[in-house]
């Protein structure tokens, strides 16, 4: 078997892009989109047909709900591909809005469920602030599963899984990139930062039997994803996807619920004051959600210059 096949033994893969042609290349259980793919790939001559039909059919709308149909146009699509669920973000604009981000979850769900798409097969995703947090308990109580973003300290997880989210995805490359810049060093295998925030966290949610599920993200090459085998998801790029199609090294099981109870973590009761004040704490992990949120709002005012545009023409 190659690295993919083996990976697959031990975690649930599934593709983060836009690219409904590599998704079905690799035949992955769920997908994965946010700001950056969903501008990326609408450049692209294969996509930009469903932006222009976004704006063609609701002109009449503002352009906020133009990019709400647009992104669960693509989450339709992808549906269509694979057999489980597909997570789409919400702005970033409302990171630190908890009112507005329930009140976006609500109208992604109700487009899809318009679309004919039950709410169990879609994640709402959204950052992992802590008006984002109590925003996703809201909304995991109506029964709007959510798949918490930009996620990279233990606090944020601690925070998320308290809350009884569905799902979290820790940023390892992020991390990864962090550290590198602030040291100088490279990193690989067990060693790298980020490969050990997500074993720290996943150790920790299976130890005190937390049902969230963690699922790796952002990574930035395959020894970082086989190091996670055993992850409960890991969501990976298509370039990334094929180099673990063209590898027949051996891959192992590093994480599991077994190895998980050995951990000596105690457990941590997280309030507001805590939760600020622990990610206060970690440079790497207050610098990394702030500028995790610039980025994906510029890829928004991005999306926004497009559909302006179409709709002068």
């Amino acid at each position: 078997m190659n690295q993919l096949e083996q990976l697959r033994q031990y975690t649930t893969v599934v593709a983060d892009t836009g690219d409904f042609q590599s998704i079905r290349s690799y035949t992955p259980q769920d997908s994965t989109t946010n700001p950056s793919l969903i501008v990326k790939a609408v450049q692209k001559d294969t996509y930009h047909s469903l932006l222009e039909k976004a704006v063609r059919d609701n002109r009449e709308k503002s352009t906020e709900e133009i990019i709400d149909r647009l992104l669960v146009a693509f989450g339709c699509e992808i549906l269509n591909i694979v057999p489980g669920r597909v997570s789409t973000e919400t702005d970033a604009r409302l990171s630190f809005d908890t009112a507005g981000s329930i009140s976006k979850g609500r109208d992604l769900i109700a487009l899809y469920e318009a679309a004919g798409v039950s709410r169990e097969r879609v994640l709402i995703k959204i950052a992992s602030t802590w008006e984002g947090i109590e925003a996703a308990k809201v909304l995991e109580k109506e029964g709007i599963r959510c798949n918490m973003t930009l996620l990279f300290s233990l606090s944020q997880a601690i925070a998320c899984a308290d809350a009884g989210v569905q799902l979290i995805s820790p940023f390892v490359g992020r991390i990864y990139d962090w550290y590198k810049k602030s040291t100088g060093n490279e990193y690989t295998g067990a060693d790298d930062p980020g490969v050990q925030s997500v074993k720290r966290i996943y150790n920790y949610y299976r130890k005190f039997d937390y049902k969230t599920e963690v699922m790796g993200a952002s990574f930035r090459n395959t020894s970082q994803i086989t190091e996670l085998a055993g992850c409960d998801l890991l969501t990976i790029s298509p370039e990334l996807l094929q180099k673990l199609s063209e590898s027949d090294a051996p891959v192992a099981r590093k994480l599991s619920p077994d190895t998980a109870s050995a951990d000596p973590v105690e457990k941590i009761t997280v309030d507001e004051k805590t939760f600020r004040f622990m990610l206060n704490e970690d440079a790497m992990g207050t610098e990394k959600l702030s500028e995790g949120i610039r980025l994906f709002c510029a890829d928004t005012l991005k999306l926004e210059q497009m559909i302006a545009e179409l709709r002068q023409k």
